[in-house]
């Protein structure tokens, strides 16, 4: 623990069974315990975000905060080191083992790039001495290229040279952080780079832009000797009424136009997949049939309202899914299930922060155990393989292999006459035995 506790009130969350009701101890989340090899604790590499949990006071659009994330410091930079250890305390007491960053989130904004590094550079020893301490390591490091006024017109996107070369030249400081603090991991994200009208954007500039600013700061990332992975994180909407990475298949598309597909990967969240009007599941089977599956943002949306709202999940239908595709991928490499949630507005208190992780962190828990007994029953794979046999053999076989023409096709239909006798699809039953399973 750090040399001051920011929260002497809540304990080391213990895991203490389903049948628990204390609302400061885990349900599902048993770390230790082995599912398919496997602890769960590796299975879902859990990562506190700092954005949200360190820096999010709960300002919105129509109100100021609710909370002070001030952590008792007296001036900016005073109050960025006490994060630090207010976030390490956090981790050692939820049994988190990662954390997530953007380069503005760990540091003061200085008046000229030049105190911003050197802001950087006194904050980040810090970091690194709290990791060596308690062990907990970086999943990915990130760049906020969309806080500032410079980027309002986006930043590898931006119509104007200068605000380009600021992006870059940040994006290059964030790199070499993350380099420095072990990152395992690398995310782009465009929270900017789109348009609001056609009328006034030259919209191929300024994807050839991108694929050009993205290629630099991996190449000099991989010239520092990083060794993890490359994310982009695919985003709708929200400020700008198009992204250039709207969702997955679109990343998917723009990777392999520019080819950049063999070195970037997909950090999939599951609010911009409902923004994007996909299901969760939806957008991490696309990155998982396309070998781009990454890493994850865990949170969720609400259904009702049309923006980002990072709602802690706690959807097990959702939670199941999602860890569903993960083994199916073959788990997590350099990714994992990072938090990228806050605490509601009105859940202001500090205990709120631990309730809302305990929350997610067993929501993701009962949806590992779960999706493991779907696996290994193989319900779903049995249903889908007999579903598509008659690609297995005969004129199916030939339609998959490559080996039959249009004209052929055509010949075989006509001799067919009418088809008939097409099975069900059996949704239901399917959707029923996923509730069994979790309900039983």
């Amino acid at each position: 623990m750090s040399f001051k506790e920011y929260f002497p009130q809540v304990k080391k969350i213990k895991y203490e069974g389903p049948n628990s009701d204390n609302p400061f101890a885990f349900k599902y989340y048993d770390a230790e315990k082995v599912i398919s090899g496997k602890k769960m604790k590796d299975h879902l590499r859990f990562s506190l975000v700092w954005w949200h949990t360190l820096c999010a006071d709960g300002t919105d659009m129509f109100g100021r905060g609710t909370m002070d994330k001030s952590f008792n410091g007296k001036n900016p930079l005073e109050i960025y080191k006490n994060k630090v250890y207010a976030a390490f305390e956090i981790m050692e007491k939820l049994g988190i083992e990662y954390f997530a960053y953007h380069d503005r989130d760990i540091a003061p904004e200085g008046t000229t790039l030049a105190e911003t590094n050197k802001n950087i550079d006194e904050i980040v020893p810090i970091i690194k001495s709290e990791m060596k301490r308690t062990g907990i390591k970086c999943l990915w490091g990130t760049a906020n290229l969309f806080n500032h006024p410079r980027y309002m017109h986006g930043a590898g996107t931006s119509p104007f040279a200068d605000v380009y070369a600021f992006a870059c030249a940040q994006s290059k400081k964030s790199v070499e952080t993350a380099v420095e603090l072990g990152a395992e991991g690398y995310v782009f994200w465009g929270g900017r780079e789109g348009y609001t009208t056609l009328l006034n954007t030259d919209m191929k500039l300024e994807q050839d832009n991108l694929a050009r600013f993205l290629k630099m700061t991996s190449d000099y990332a991989i010239k520092l000797g990083f060794k993890g992975g490359f994310y982009i994180e695919p985003k709708p909407k929200e400020p700008t009424k198009h992204q250039y990475d709207f969702d997955a298949a679109t990343v998917i598309g723009f990777l392999k136009k520019y080819k950049l597909d063999d070195r970037f990967t997909l950090n999939i969240e599951a609010n911009h997949a409902t923004l994007a009007m996909h299901t969760f599941q939806h957008e991490l089977r696309v990155a998982r049939d396309n070998n781009a599956f990454g890493s994850i943002d865990a949170n969720q949306g609400d259904y009702l309202l049309g923006w980002d709202t990072d709602q802690f999940p706690t959807n097990i239908y959702d939670t199941t899914l999602c860890m569903y595709e993960v083994l199916k991928a073959g788990g997590f490499k350099t990714g994992g299930l990072n938090f990228d949630a806050k605490s509601r507005r009105e859940s202001h208190t500090p205990e709120d922060i631990f309730l809302a992780h305990i929350a997610g962190m067993d929501a993701f828990a009962k949806g590992l155990l779960a999706a493991d007994e779907l696996i290994k029953k193989g319900t779903l794979d049995d249903f889908v393989a007999k579903r598509y046999s008659s690609y297995t053999s005969g004129i199916g076989k030939k339609i998959v292999e490559g080996n039959i023409s249009i004209e052929e096709l055509e010949e075989y239909a006509l001799k067919m006459g009418e088809v008939k006798n097409i099975p069900s699809g059996r949704q239901e039953m399917l959707e029923s035995e996923l509730n069994r399973i979790l309900f039983k």
